[in-house]
């Protein structure tokens, strides 16, 4: 018995060690992200339509020239909970792409103007164009780049807890990413790959193929709001958090009043109890 109590004593042990050392290896790779306070986090979180619909802006003048949004629809756009454009402007957004169709009456495909109904196009026809336009590197699908990575590193034994409150870090991840491109350490220069670019925030970094793709006022905002690159990365990392989680508004609140409900349910049943059993001898 003593020595079955040992051996998982020392199995506790050894995989706590290994999970807090993969964590310090990923942690001294990649930086960690600045801890930004977006409307949408928290229990109670919900997102800023005008943030929205600037973030979505920056998207579709800058990032869409690379990068796929495989998982939306343009009629994503109208729904509530996310930018919530007019019918009119999903449709003259998506009037604006081609996509393919078919096959028609002669069994040969076609391009027309997209609908409201269809995917976000893809700057792309497949994934072999896509690298060869890139110099070997494949520009990810950005669906749902904040849900697959983390801003944030924190001990095993924590990182849950601070995961419920404010999330994984992804939208603090894309926004440090677009802002971190710098100058290489002379240490680090000396290995420069050719044609890659310095950011210590890049996951798999901290050479990275993809240019800076902000600069001051690269966008208009309709708003009046001055398109600075913090801003347009801030903007364009909350535009993708809701496009991986579209639903997430109907989500919390739909949490919210079950929870609700399962308190109101136990005060009730107690009440029951005590007044069922309550005289009953025990």
């Amino acid at each position: 018995m003593n020595m079955t109590k040992k051996l998982l004593v020392a199995i506790a042990l050894g995989t706590s060690l290994v999970l807090s050392g993969t964590a310090a290896m990923a942690a001294g790779k990649q930086k960690k992200a600045e801890d930004i306070s977006f409307s949408f986090e928290g229990v109670f979180g919900h997102f800023d339509r005008a943030q929205l619909q600037r973030g979505f802006l920056v998207y579709k003048q800058v990032c869409s020239a690379c990068h796929s949004l495989n998982q939306m629809s343009y009629r994503n756009l109208s729904q509530p909970g996310g930018p919530e454009l007019s019918a009119e402007e999903v449709k003259a957004v998506a009037a604006e792409y081609t996509v393919m169709d078919g096959p028609d009456s002669e069994g040969e495909m076609f391009e027309r103007p997209a609908l409201p109904a269809d995917k976000f196009a893809s700057p792309f026809p497949n994934r072999e164009a896509a690298m060869a336009a890139n110099g070997g590197a494949y520009p990810a699908d950005l669906s749902l780049i904040t849900k697959k990575r983390e801003g944030f590193h924190y001990p095993w034994y924590v990182s849950p807890f601070i995961k419920l409150v404010k999330g994984n870090g992804g939208p603090e991840y894309v926004r440090a990413v677009l802002m971190g491109y710098q100058d290489p350490p002379a240490e680090a220069a000396q290995d420069a790959p050719e044609g890659r670019y310095y950011n210590p925030y890049f996951v798999a970094g901290p050479w990275i193929s993809m240019a800076p793709p902000l600069s001051e006022d690269i966008v208009e905002y309709a708003d009046g709001t001055k398109a600075s690159v913090e801003q347009m990365a801030t903007d364009v990392s909350a535009f993708l958090t809701w496009a991986g989680e579209p639903k997430m508004e109907q989500r919390k609140s739909m949490g919210f009043q079950v929870v609700l409900y399962l308190v109101i349910l136990s005060i009730l049943l107690f009440l029951t109890k005590k007044r069922v059993w309550g005289r009953e001898p025990h």
